[in-house]
């Protein structure tokens, strides 16, 4: 047999010289040359699971200190430590070591078992033997919540409940002031309906708001900076605040009384002091401001001084006694029709302010009160606001009730657009995620993250609320509670064309009704009707109430397929009269309007004597509109203009 003539091939005489078996100096000759199949592969499980043949000392030390820290060697540990009597000192909740717990309102169940160690099972079995059926998420009353943790030896101290805006509030409250210095007073036009409250503004500032009011009364919050001459005969700034004066407005015209400095308070030469005026001196004299009447109208032929002293009278017998009558209130005679008076009303403004000392900080952040919000095409949420303190800048950071953003543009209450603002000055800004209520506060933040957690503690704090509100038991309202399924509903969905509006009209919904029935808003938000408020009506059986806003022709299709009653409204008080009348089962045949044309403005003309002339680019659909036909100027679903 010849020699093998293939690579790494080798005969037996080829084989390393040395001590050992043939085997061995096999395997030492084959390291060098071809390696075989099972030598190709990686180390064998063994080897991977024992390691080297021989460790050394150290490695076995260290090995050994390895295992020793491992998690089941510090369980064995622990364990064996328990057996030997050893006890671990671990904190003891209140249901052992008894004494004093704090806990904020509302009180919830969960809540309570959290801070005291009680079982929720246990509070729950309580309530039910008082004849309370309440879940772990159910808030419960202070007292109940007090003698449940009295038979377990717990002294419950309950705090009131402080939201994030108040706790940003009292930040603000506790700031070193950087810029002090006199400000201009705010000054609030308080009033009957129609006594002549905006007209007179109007006398003041020189501006037509009066005209586009439907019914002739302010429908929303408005406030202007107006500069006049003062009693040392120098330019001063006044705020003035206009207020709607029907009584649905209550809660506005009391927002507005909180924000002034001085009430103007308005009674009509020929009605004198009427239900809205009282309402109006309460207010005023509740947020502890001066307050100076103007009697308007008094250029009527019928108006003497009889009539005067009458309305002396009665201002007298609700706590406003005049100078005339050696008292503290001024009464001035005005007419906003002459003009006559108005230079008095503002020198007397411009005494009171001094009087008064008025003073801000027009350094730091800036801090205010939203006055109105509503959603504007192209700008979305839009907040009228009114700077209290600090300056407001674009490009600022804020957090507004349960809103926030970056603030994108600032304007003026004559519509200009600015770059910043400070105190007593009315606003109107974007760039907020949502719509704030009336009446919330905005605070400017360092950041924009600040901002949010802000506005998300706001928004918390409201689900807490509504969730309290939901599942509140009590003693009192148990029996109320089984009975409710008697009572009677009418269910509506609320839509108007600003958040104040929707605000009003659910309070003032929910006042009417007797024992028999009640009025239930389940919905109320800003915009015009859609699609998905007659689905929610439609299940919910409920009639659609809109205010100011519009419906497109779509919608109300699907609203007549599934028979869903929807009433519109231009004046806010005709609503709250029909659905009081439909209450008393007195309600007058219904007054629908039909749409007979739609068209889109292209461009407003002005043609002389005319006016403004709407020009527009084909035809009208589904029909042509005739002269002596009614129009609705609609834009984003809100009413503009109507004629």
């Amino acid at each position: 047999m010849g020699a093998l003539g293939s690579r790494g091939a080798f005969g037996v005489g080829d084989l390393p010289t040395g001590e050992g078996t043939d085997e061995e100096r096999l395997k030492a000759a084959g390291r060098g040359g071809r390696r075989s199949l099972s030598n190709r592969r990686s180390r064998g499980a063994d080897q991977i699971l024992t390691g080297p043949q021989q460790m050394s000392q150290k490695d076995i030390d260290e090995m050994d200190a390895r295992l020793r820290g491992a998690s089941g060697y510090v369980k064995k540990r622990r364990q064996n430590f328990s057996r030997s009597g050893h006890v671990g000192t671990t904190a003891q909740s209140a249901l052992v070591t008894g004494g004093k717990v704090e806990i904020e309102e509302p009180i919830t169940i969960k809540a309570l078992s959290s801070a005291t160690g009680l079982k929720a099972a246990d509070v729950v079995k309580f309530l039910f033997k008082k004849g309370i059926m309440a879940n772990v998420n159910s808030a419960i009353e202070t007292e109940l919540a007090m003698e449940v943790c009295l038979d377990y030896d717990i002294e419950l101290e309950v705090k009131e409940h402080e939201t994030a805006a108040q706790k940003v509030e009292q930040a603000f409250t506790d700031r070193v002031q950087v810029a002090t210095q006199p400000r201009p007073p705010i000054v609030t036009i308080l009033g009957h309906v129609d006594h002549g409250k905006t007209s007179l503004l109007d006398r003041i500032r020189k501006a037509d708001v009066a005209d586009h009011e439907d019914g002739g009364i302010t429908q929303h919050v408005g406030a202007y900076r107006v500069t006049i001459e003062g009693s040392d005969k120098e330019q001063k700034t006044v705020v003035f605040q206009d207020t709607p004066g029907h009584a649905a407005f209550t809660a506005m015209r009391a927002r507005g009384a909180q924000m002034t400095d001085i009430v103007v308070l308005i009674v009509a030469a020929d009605d004198g002091v009427m239900p809205q005026t009282i309402e109006s001196i309460n207010h005023a004299t509740a947020a502890g401001v001066p307050v100076v009447v103007a009697v308007n109208k008094c250029d009527l032929p019928s108006f003497n001084d009889d009539k005067l002293q009458k309305i002396y009278g009665q201002l007298a017998e609700h706590g406003l006694n005049p100078t005339a009558w050696g008292g503290e209130t001024e009464v001035l005679k005005t007419s906003a029709e002459t003009g006559e008076g108005i230079t008095e009303l503002l020198e007397t403004l411009d005494l009171q302010a001094e009087v008064l000392e008025l003073t801000a900080d027009y350094g730091g952040p800036a801090r205010g009160t939203v006055i109105e919000a509503e959603m504007q095409t192209g700008r979305g949420s839009v907040a009228r606001v009114m700077v209290q303190d600090g300056q407001i800048k674009v490009g600022d950071f804020i957090s507004i009730g349960r809103a926030f953003g970056r603030v994108r543009d600032i304007t003026n209450d004559r519509g200009q657009s600015i770059d910043q603002a400070g105190p007593a000055t009315p606003i109107e800004l974007s760039g907020i995620d949502d719509l704030p209520d009336s009446g919330d506060k905005f605070y400017i933040t360092k950041t924009l993250k600040k901002a949010e957690e802000v506005a998300e503690h706001f928004r918390d704090d409201e689900r807490q609320q509504a969730l309290a509100a939901r599942t509140k038991v009590t003693l009192d309202n148990f029996a109320a509670t089984i009975q409710a399924g008697k009572v009677d509903h009418l269910t509506v969905v609320v839509k108007a064309d600003v958040q104040g509006s929707v605000e009003t009209l659910r309070k003032s919904l929910g006042e009417l009704g007797n024992d028999e029935v009640a009025v239930r808003v389940i919905h109320g938000a800003v915009g015009g009707i859609t699609e998905s408020d007659v689905l929610l009506a439609d299940a919910s059986d409920a009639v659609i109430l809109g205010f100011h806003v519009s419906i497109t022709p779509a919608v109300r299709d699907i609203a007549e397929e599934r028979h869903v009653d929807i009433r519109m409204y231009r004046v806010i008080y005709d609503l709250i009269d029909e659905v009081k009348k439909s209450l008393e089962g007195m309600l007058a045949p219904e007054t629908t309007e039909e749409e007979v044309g739609r068209a889109e403005v292209k461009q407003v003309f002005k043609i002389g004597k005319v006016g403004n002339t709407l020009g527009r680019n084909g035809g009208f659909s589904p029909g042509e509109p005739f002269e002596g036909q009614k129009h609705l100027s609609i834009r984003a679903g809100i009413v503009a203009a109507s004629g």
